[in-house]
């Protein structure tokens, strides 16, 4: 029987020498520590000299080992995947797939650097084919600008994961491929994404600085304007670009190419307006797009489109979204810019890696690594020619000076016993060293005639030539960099093509517009924005819906106070505020939702009420303003809908509104937010309807219960076939409420001594009764004297306004009395609503 093994000794706990304290926390910081420079090195990011990621510089360095040039045939992918992770990259093949897929894709890369034969993916996001139908092989430019030096000891090289075969740490780009191509990559605590450049540009911006390295930053700029996208589109020029530029991170502004055409949609059918889309921004998906897009129309947050085709084939990309015949086609664009990815911002961050660290760096900076960093692979290649060149000189003397001698050269070998004797010989008697002897001793029969002779001292004088020129480069750096710059043209004139991104001018305007039109996630801009702000301004929305911020000064030349015929510029105001105190004001729209209006930025960039409202509520018709009130004790909210509901909403709930727009009221189909009032308790509430009927009910919890935010209210006043409810407004026992209709007249009455009280519900009281059938109530609001004019009957059967005096009166308040009525102007709100709805 085999003997049983001796037990081992169990090792003892208590053992220091195998056992060593560590504190969790900091074995978890180095770990992480570890594991997040692996992948910034390692994996992520992008070197500043040849633009390379890893992965990327082991797919190109495989191919030119298998000889895949542009001038051999296409060969699987499946091959290129299969060696690139047998020797350098042992790491999962679908991610080695994916980033050759990418340096093929003519849409992702401006200057691709393989070439493709096969599905490689779409702009419309299709995948591609699996690596075993696709192929590959290098691109002209990859094989001339980036791996035509590797056999001249420019790079270093490095073991690679098994210590079988040598890597080059990077590879000797001739061009700035970081920039050319551009780079985006996510690493742990830090992210890079440079767009591709043209190269023209890029090059003549390099042969600038090599020529002025002091050159200034405005001149920098004119010679690389933007980014030069693959898919063409435009970018906005602005400080987002500038910003990236010089400081390594900004804000580009970018949109697709569209324009408006007329189209045919089918025979006997009316030609139709049409937006056409012939380029998208670059890395948006263009079947996603078109499915946003309908999902956008269908929820009616886009109105006016009647179909969405995409007509794109091999010669180009055409997505044409055909419009309703009642559709203004400049509107529509405008909504498709604002409100899809058609137009988009973007995020540049010029991180890369210099001397193995992540750092951002500027344009200028960018390009001067680069220059360092060709100049130094110029100068290791020019040592490595010129090495080649004085040991090929060498072999070259030692035969000429054994041709001189070649009869004494033929006894000393055939005298010689063997090769070594011989070697020997000749080193002694010809005063040549070993290497040239071998090369004597290795010379064909051939190299003996005169003609061979001949090219042999040819050879020599050449061989001189090129070493003065080599020693010249390495000794005048001059000279090396104008040999860099010859070599910059060179790749230019080969490589360069047109620009395919059109830059305009306006991206300031499109950033403070979008500031404006979305609520910052914090106060910081609107802080900025009103600091910005003269303290004796004032906010000024006037009736057409413009948002100004003006001096008092200003104000008083506009007039804005004063009524103005029709047409005439500017228009009348509906409120007036001062900015010192930071009024909150509140806009309605008809949809039953509230935001907060963010007037701050109307200092720089003045415009209507929907550029200072949240994206959230384009489309929507605001109903009100609202300027919020300091103190809320005893005051509500509260809301009339087009169906007689009226439902109240404690102040407090619209005192802390975020960014967005919030839902006050929960409306059916068809139903839309007609008034929004400030109700104080123990004051009335009057509605009107459109026949000239009116409730005035006390605000109290039992008539107006304050409710929640998705209840519709309760029945407030029934409406009647045909009629509907035109308004609201809270009064007490002194205020006074003008009354307009259709027609034109405008009744001035007192609630309290006119009109009874009533409940929840009542049909109310009939106030006036119009004479012509087809005359309305329209609006009802409360006034004071200051916003009277005088104004005189121009009948006395239908009591109609004269409206070429109420629109030229500026007469001091007064009251004129005829037939029992009084008839008013008012110059902010009555008389604007009256000539827009009449």
């Amino acid at each position: 029987m085999p003997k049983a093994r001796p037990e081992q000794p169990l090792p003892d706990p208590s053992d220091e020498r195998r056992i060593q304290p560590i504190e969790l926390h900091q074995e978890m910081q180095r770990s992480y520590l570890e594991y997040a420079m692996s992948v910034i090195v390692g994996r992520a990011l992008p070197d500043a000299r040849d633009g390379l990621k890893p992965v990327q510089r082991r797919i190109l360095f495989a191919m030119h080992e298998l000889g895949l040039t542009p001038d051999r045939p296409y060969r699987k992918c499946a091959r290129v995947v299969g060696d690139v992770l047998g020797k350098y990259h042992p790491h999962g093949d679908q991610a080695v797939y994916d980033a050759l897929v990418r340096l093929v894709q003519t849409f992702a890369s401006r200057n691709p650097l393989l070439d493709g034969h096969g599905n490689f993916g779409s702009v419309d996001d299709d995948p591609p084919a699996a690596m075993r139908y696709t192929e590959t092989r290098l691109a002209p430019i990859a094989n001339e600008a980036m791996l035509d030096e590797i056999g001249s000891d420019t790079v270093d090289f490095a073991n690679n994961f098994d210590g079988s075969q040598q890597e080059p740490t990077v590879l000797p780009a001739q061009l700035p491929f970081l920039l050319l191509n551009g780079c985006t990559g996510i690493a742990v605590g830090m992210a890079t994404n440079i767009p591709p450049h043209n190269l023209g540009e890029v090059v003549d911006a390099l042969i600038a600085l090599v020529r002025k390295p002091e050159l200034s930053d405005e001149k920098l700029l004119e010679l690389v304007p933007g980014p030069d996208f693959p898919t063409g589109g435009e970018v906005l020029t602005g400080s987002g670009l500038r910003d990236t530029y010089l400081y390594g991170r900004g804000s580009i502004p970018m949109r697709g190419v569209a324009h408006i055409e007329e189209i045919q949609p089918g025979k006997g059918r009316h030609k139709r307006g049409a937006v056409v889309i012939t380029e998208l921004p670059y890395q948006l998906s263009k079947a996603g797009w078109i499915e946003k897009l309908a999902e956008q129309v269908n929820d009616g947050k886009i109105n006016g489109i009647a179909d969405i085709r995409d007509e794109s084939d091999r010669e180009g990309m055409r997505v044409v979204v055909e419009l309703r015949r009642d559709a203004n086609p400049e509107k529509v664009l405008a909504d498709l810019q604002r409100r899809t990815a058609l137009q988009s911002n973007y995020g540049a961050i010029l991180l890369a890696l210099v001397h193995g660290k992540p750092i951002q760096l500027s344009l200028r900076q960018l390009l001067q690594e680069f220059l360092d960093y060709r100049e130094l692979t110029i100068i290791r290649r020019t040592k490595h020619a010129l090495k080649r060149a004085e040991d090929r000189l060498e072999v070259v003397e030692g035969l000429i000076t054994a041709l001189n001698a070649l009869q004494r050269v033929i006894e000393m070998i055939t005298a010689a016993p063997d090769a070594s004797s011989a070697k020997a010989s000749l080193q002694v008697h010809l005063d040549i060293n070993e290497r040239q002897a071998d090369a004597v001793l290795a010379m064909p029969l051939r190299r003996l005639t005169g003609l061979e002779q001949e090219s042999l001292r040819k050879e020599a004088d050449d061989l001189l030539q090129e070493r003065a020129r080599l020693r010249h480069l390495l000794d005048e750096r001059p000279a090396l960099l104008e040999t860099m710059v010859a070599e910059f043209k060179a790749l230019k004139k080969r490589f360069a093509t047109s620009r395919r991104t059109r830059l305009v001018e306006g991206g300031d305007e499109l950033v403070a517009q979008r500031t404006a039109a979305q609520r910052p996630n914090t106060e910081l801009l609107r802080q900025r924005a009103f600091e910005g702000l003269p303290s004796d301004g004032r906010l000024v929305i006037q009736a057409d819906g413009q948002v100004k911020v003006v001096g008092p000064q200003l104000l008083g030349r506009l007039h804005l106070d004063e009524p103005a015929p029709l047409g005439d510029n500017p228009s009348p105001a509906r409120l007036i505020l001062p900015i010192n105190t930071r009024p909150a004001l509140l806009a309605f729209t008809d949809a039953g939702r509230v935001a907060l209006l963010r007037w701050e930025f109307a200092g720089q960039n003045p415009g209507t009420l929907e550029k200072f409202l949240p994206e959230g509520m384009s489309g929507e018709r605001v109903v009100q303003m609202l300027p919020l009130p300091e103190e809320a004790d005893g005051k509500s909210v509260g809301l009339l809908s087009s169906d007689g509901r009226f439902k109240r909403l404690p102040l407090a709930d619209f005192q802390d509104l975020s960014g967005r727009a919030t839902s006050v009221l929960k409306l059916k189909e068809g139903v839309n937010l007609k008034r929004v009032v400030l109700c104080q308790d123990g004051q009335d509430l009057v509605v009107g309807s459109s026949t000239g009927r009116l409730l005035r009910l006390e605000v109290n919890e039992e008539n107006l219960p304050v409710m929640g935010r998705n209840a519709q209210g309760p029945v407030l006043l029934r409406l009647l076939p045909g009629e509907e409810v035109i308004g609201a407004a809270s009064v007490n026992d002194e205020s006074e409420l003008v009354l307009g209709s259709k027609q034109g007249t405008l009744v001035l009455i007192n609630p309290a001594l006119e009109l009874r009280k009533c409940q929840r519900g009542d049909l109310g009281q009939i106030y006036i009764r119009f004479q012509n059938k087809s005359d309305t109530l329209i609006d009802l609001c409360v006034i004071k004297s200051n916003q009277l004019v005088s104004v005189l009957c121009r009948g006395t059967s239908n009591q109609r306004v004269d409206t070429r005096l109420l629109k030229a009166s500026n007469e001091h308040a007064s009251v004129k009395k005829e037939k029992g009525f009084h008839i008013l102007g008012e110059i902010r709100e009555i008389f604007t609503t009256y000539m827009n709805k009449a």
